[in-house]
């Protein structure tokens, strides 16, 4: 879709606006989904949503997304996170089939259209529609996904008094088998993990690399304070390199807290004074055990506590109005 494409579907997106946000209010008060979803140039009720069963990124995984935030009406680093949703797209030479301008556009639409202060883009491109195989050759156009919605990880008691971790049985694949800085749609490493720290009554689980050092949560970076300095694992360890994750060095630098990244064991939460992780979904998130053993006092940490005040005042200024161009 070309650029002056987007902009003759805006009309078709605006007409269609008010029955789209009626059916999410109702889905709203009825305690069902509400989101609503950007799809082949309209925006729709999410669970209206369609694509074709052949598609590569349902048949195989063949894509990749970003998880965006939208704090108090603004987006949240809405460029940082296209500029590596353009990045892994080269890294899987999957060509995205707009402009990453108009890939802006769309997002702020759907946002704009979900009408809330509060709620999370989940931003798509599959390789497309193809036969069956895992061959990406004959497949395309690429295909781009908008999807806006509520999300809460944690409930709100929970991110109070700090998070449970267990120590994931299941390994980070390396670098060289699937890079973690290609959010790619294969996330069965990540959901396999999850599912297992649920499993044995944790809210997250810990995912070590095959050296046995940390990568990272299932879906979250992972930062200790220790010795009075902040540390989080290295992408080269199999971290995500997240936004917030960035975001939380940038802050800690402006407020003078001694910040790195650096390799990390099981070792070194343990003898933490705090844990906490960080996501676009999660937020900031403190920490208070690891494999039913507590870190530090038990309870999310001054440090944590003096990022979170910083970063509720980043998603004002880092963050972009529903109304941007």
């Amino acid at each position: 879709m070309t650029a002056s494409e987007v902009h003759r579907a805006s009309k078709a997106r605006s007409e269609g606006k008010r029955s789209a946000q009626r059916a999410a209010g109702e889905r709203s008060s009825s305690g069902r989904p509400s989101g609503v979803c950007w799809l082949e140039g309209r925006i729709v009720p999410a669970d209206e949503a369609r694509i074709p069963v052949r598609d590569h990124g349902l048949l195989y995984g063949d894509g990749l997304f970003e998880g965006i935030r939208v704090r108090g009406g603004r987006v949240f680093r809405l460029d940082d996170h296209l500029a590596r949703f353009a990045a892994g797209a080269k890294a899987l030479a999957l060509e995205l089939p707009v402009a990453l301008p108009d890939v802006r556009r769309i997002v702020l639409e759907t946002v704009r259209e979900h009408a809330t202060p509060d709620a999370y883009v989940r931003l798509l491109a599959t390789r497309g529609e193809g036969p069956l195989g895992v061959d990406p050759i004959p497949c395309g156009p690429a295909r781009i996904l908008c999807l806006v919605d509520s999300i809460s990880l944690f409930p709100e008691e929970k991110r109070r008094r700090g998070i449970d971790l267990v120590t994931s049985s299941l390994r980070r694949p390396p670098p060289d088998v699937l890079d973690p800085r290609v959010k790619s749609l294969n996330y069965l490493n990540n959901v396999l993990a999850k599912l297992e720290a649920r499993t044995r009554g944790a809210d997250e689980a810990l995912l070590l690399n095959a050296a046995g050092l940390v990568a990272e949560a299932a879906v979250a970076n992972v930062f200790v304070v220790r010795s009075g300095e902040l540390r989080t694992p290295p992408a080269t360890d199999g971290a995500l390199e997240g936004i917030t994750r960035a975001t939380v060095l940038e802050l800690a630098h402006a407020l003078g807290i001694p910040a790195c990244e650096r390799s990390l064991g099981r070792f070194d939460l343990f003898a933490a004074d705090e844990c906490f992780l960080t996501g676009s979904g999660a937020g900031l998130v403190g920490v208070r055990s690891l494999d039913g053993r507590p870190i530090g006092a038990g309870t999310p940490g001054p440090v944590l506590a003096r990022l979170e005040a910083a970063f509720a005042d980043a998603c004002v200024s880092l963050g972009t109005p529903f109304d941007a161009a």
